[in-house]
């Protein structure tokens, strides 16, 4: 029967693991839930057919890490290959299925996890797209995993704050692959190079896409695209962080007036200016320099 989405927990599973698999459940303390990324469940599992899980609806971010054998993932409507060292990571909340192929044993580290920043960082993850991921630092992220399981198993007063910053390694280094494998970034192409130059050195003026594009001899559409595909974030957000990055500067370091500022920063009205300083930084300009002068 097609799984139906609703708010219900829902999970079926077989739990054929050899005798020397792991599961370890973990509760951090409320202090640690509300502030950092924890471990809610961890382990290392040795799998035979038929073992599955079908899940969905779970507050949970769930991380793979084959070491051997074959599993096999179905998310987001579409069917992947676990296979040995490589990564998953995948969003509990939606309705996943994994399995242990028939004929071969699927040998895994796996790491349940949560917190404040969880969501975010998984956002972004599959900003360019879900992706198993294949060319990470075997002996990095193996090692990580593994030291996450073991001071999950063996608690003292810090480990868990240890824990944290070793589930955010994971996920910059998921982050970092994802990047390359979806956007095959061996380099960025030399017309952007061009392009980043030119507002760096024109962001005082009128910068509209067309010209830009004229200068790096591509079409306008090529490089709106392409822009957003190597930098992550459009061409005209990019042109109004540079011009917000000389303004705080001009707050800070000197003592001109906020129209001058304006205008020596590519802003042509204070009141515009005003308004995307504060949009982006969560307070006027002049309570910016003014935090910055104490």
């Amino acid at each position: 029967m097609p799984f139906q989405s609703n708010s219900a927990y829902l999970e079926h599973a077989d739990y054929t693991w050899s005798s020397d698999s792991i599961r370890l459940i973990n509760t951090p303390a409320l202090n640690i839930r509300q502030s950092f990324l924890y471990v809610q469940e961890t382990g290392y599992f040795k799998t035979s057919p038929p073992y599955y899980t079908e899940r969905a609806n779970l507050n949970s971010f769930l991380m793979f890490y084959t070491l051997s054998g074959k599993g096999l993932l179905k998310y987001h409507d579409h069917t992947y290959h676990l296979l040995p060292r490589t990564a998953a990571l995948i969003n509990c909340a939606d309705h996943h299925y994994y399995e242990c192929l028939s004929g071969q044993d699927w040998e895994f580290l796996w790491l349940h996890f949560y917190g404040p920043n969880a969501h975010g960082y998984y956002e972004e993850f599959e900003k360019n797209g879900f992706h198993i991921l294949h060319d990470l630092d075997h002996f990095r992220f193996e090692g990580t995993m593994r030291r996450i399981l073991a001071l999950t198993q063996k608690k003292d007063s810090n480990s868990e704050i240890i824990v944290s910053s070793l589930i955010t390694s994971l996920i910059t280094d998921l982050l970092i692959a994802n990047n390359d494998e979806g956007n095959a970034l061996a380099f960025m192409p030399d017309y952007l190079k061009v392009t980043l130059k030119q507002i760096e050195n024109r962001y005082v003026e009128e910068l509209a896409l067309e010209d830009l594009a004229a200068h790096a001899n591509i079409s306008k559409f090529h490089l709106a695209r392409e822009f957003k595909r190597y930098i992550g974030t459009t061409l005209n957000e990019y042109i109004t962080l540079t011009r917000l990055n000389h303004a705080k500067e001009l707050l800070k370091y000197t003592d001109l007036s906020i129209e001058e500022i304006c205008l020596r920063s590519g802003f042509h009205y204070t009141s515009h200016f005003i308004t995307t300083f504060k949009k982006h930084e969560k307070k006027t300009p002049l309570q910016y320099r003014k935090e910055w002068s104490l």
